[in-house]
């Protein structure tokens, strides 16, 4: 799009206040740090670790607080849940930034923010075990999200996707799409940690091979996901969102990382005791780095 289209007010919904539609916020509200988080309730267990806190927002489930660690402007934000949310979010998170609210046009000098989530996850392979704090290599997506952008792979991404849809290839009107993790924000923040392509559902039953009461369309999707292999990369976990966040930042032109407190493996059938100690680990441990 020219940089001097006007935006209209249905693409672009703008709050009598001033505020973007559905996160409520002012651009002048949020950091060029930003945490993500699925639960609004998680927003607090991140800000308390503020040494002050200068705003409290919230809209919906889009809860943000924005403060400071020291002498570093810090955001924390939920999302929700579902890539549905993600698309919400980033899309309102880059306008905040790239977007002039009085002229309707996008601004000339682009920012790219730093974005981290920090999120629940459960393992597909049995050698990782509950309380491992695990980074995305690769956000790899069975929902529909990037079906509606247009996306810019490079030749790694290119050829890691040509072998993941052969092996997913008897998942009839499923395209998956595939995004690397930024570099630098694994280098800042997860230089030490496990990694692993997370896999991101479109829901939590049977889009995560979870068997209940109505019957399951794929079978053993689980088996499906941790028997993919391609070179050193293999599918490690599996959410609901990682995949929207990086392909989207990636598109918007911003950076992103994905951070899971692994509470849940889906090979041995078990689900954390203590779930927030794990959540509470990866949460000190990013905010530590940043």
């Amino acid at each position: 799009m020219n940089q001097s289209t006007k935006l209209s007010e249905a693409d672009l919904i703008i709050n009598p206040d001033g505020s973007i539609y559905h996160l409520n916020l002012l651009p002048e509200d949020i950091a060029d740090t930003v945490i993500t988080v699925g639960d609004l309730d998680r927003v607090p267990e991140v800000s308390k670790y503020f040494d002050r806190i200068e705003l409290k927002k919230g809209k919906r489930e889009f809860i943000t607080h924005t403060g400071y660690i020291g002498d570093k402007r810090i955001t924390v934000i939920s999302t929700g849940i579902g890539t549905d949310n993600i698309d919400i979010v980033f899309n309102e998170l880059d306008a905040l930034v790239n977007i002039d609210f009085e002229t309707r046009t996008i601004k000339k000098e682009l920012k790219s923010l730093s974005i981290i989530r920090i999120g629940t996850s459960g393992a597909v392979q049995p050698d990782i075990p509950m309380g491992t704090v695990l980074a995305s290599s690769y956000g790899l997506g069975f929902d529909a999200l990037m079906h509606y952008y247009e996306q810019e792979l490079s030749l790694e991404e290119q050829t890691l996707l040509t072998d993941v849809n052969s092996h997913f290839a008897g998942l009839a009107g499923i395209k998956p799409y595939l995004t690397k993790a930024d570099e630098s924000l694994i280098k800042q923040f997860a230089h030490d940690m496990p990694t692993g392509i997370t896999s991101t559902a479109p829901g939590f039953y049977a889009p995560q091979g979870r068997q209940v009461r109505a019957k399951n369309a794929v079978a053993n999707f689980i088996g499906q996901l941790n028997s993919f292999k391609s070179g050193n990369n293999r599918i490690t976990n599996l959410e609901m969102e990682t995949a929207g966040i990086y392909a989207l930042a990636k598109t918007l032109g911003h950076k992103a990382l994905s951070i899971n407190a692994i509470l849940a493996s889906r090979v041995k059938f078990e689900f954390s005791s203590n779930p927030n100690i794990i959540v509470e680990k990866a949460i000190k441990t990013i905010l530590e780095r940043i």
